[in-house]
């Protein structure tokens, strides 16, 4: 059913990337010009200019899968470059996202590239200090506003938890913060560093936020995909482990597709846009679970794994468990 779509179309690649990043530098320009009018104009600028980020994000997301430029030195190179704008080095991203998708739904090795999910039985099982940190951690605005400072700002520059082995991505991660001051300081030079600022803030953590969102909504909801080994199974965690984010269009666009988020776990080598046909053409995956902007909130409070009834469960479902 993938086979037709895997690859990438090098045209159709570098058009959207064209495209991409001239709308990213242009709304980023009109932002600044802007300060001089008014920074509430300036702000409603940031808004297009962090969408244009999500969907470079996305770009960086199909070079580390391997499904963007069939050239590797190219997809590393585009991928870094875009590592630089998101905050996100690019070598230690593609190798944690990479187990991420090898252990989606897999309860015995959850950790990396997850958005920390417990069970029933292991909430229970903690004291109520520790009860009471998983909770702020999974409440929206824990996530939604903390969370791009946290992971985007902060972790990404020194994220602790990666071995020291994983070379690779250490020399990634250090060559980010090296460009990152370089961007800093030019800034400095040129336009000065407070008005760069006024742009860029609100801008990653728009662009931040959505990101977190999106990775949200893709693996929480009710029915939901969690098991363990020997009974987990990487094919019906792609498939019932992750969901249709059905948006408009022109949310579709700036999220390049990656909200038919099944297909692209089922087949990762599919460039994003690829999925919209890939999914059209097979009536077989257009069953996974749909989701819409109207469920967002709801799915927020889903936050915990119920495993005797294999399903996502809010804190108030446990309250009398406790």
């Amino acid at each position: 059913m993938t086979g037709p779509y895997l690859g990438p179309d090098h045209r159709r690649s570098i058009l959207q990337l064209t495209v991409t990043a001239a709308g990213f530098l242009l709304f980023w320009a009109a932002a600044y010009f802007a300060l001089e009018v008014s920074y509430l104009l300036s702000l409603v600028l940031t808004v297009p200019t962090a969408a244009f980020l999500v969907r470079l994000f996305i770009i960086q997301h199909d070079c580390g899968h391997g499904s963007y430029f069939r050239s590797r030195r190219v997809r590393d190179t585009v991928g870094f470059c875009i590592g630089v704008l998101t905050l996100t080095p690019y070598q230690y991203w593609r190798r944690t996202h990479a187990h991420h998708h090898a252990h989606s739904g897999d309860l015995d090795l959850r950790g990396f590239g997850d958005v920390d999910t417990m069970t029933v039985n292991e909430y229970l099982d903690l004291s109520p200090g520790k009860r009471r940190e998983y909770r702020i951690y999974r409440h929206p605005l824990t996530l939604l506003l903390a969370g791009p400072i946290f992971h985007f700002v902060l972790k990404h520059r020194y994220p602790s938890d990666v071995p020291r082995d994983w070379k690779q991505a250490w020399a990634s991660i250090w060559w980010t913060n090296a460009c990152l001051v370089g961007v800093l300081a030019v800034a400095t030079l040129t336009i000065g560093i407070i008005p760069f600022l006024l742009i860029q803030v609100p801008v990653t953590l728009m662009s931040g936020a959505a990101g977190i969102l999106l990775f949200y909504v893709q693996h929480q909801f009710e029915e939901t995909y969690w098991h363990r080994e020997p009974e987990w199974d990487y094919f019906s965690a792609a498939v019932h482990g992750s969901s249709h984010l059905v948006l408009p269009r022109p949310l579709q666009w700036f999220t390049a597709s990656i909200g038919i988020h099944h297909i692209h776990h089922l087949s990762s080598r599919i460039p994003n846009y690829r999925l919209q046909e890939c999914l059209e053409a097979n009536p077989e995956l257009q069953q996974a679970t749909r989701i819409s902007l109207r469920d967002v909130a709801r799915l927020f409070r889903l936050t915990l794994w119920d495993e005797d009834a294999g399903r996502m469960i809010g804190f108030r479902e446990v309250a009398g468990r406790v």
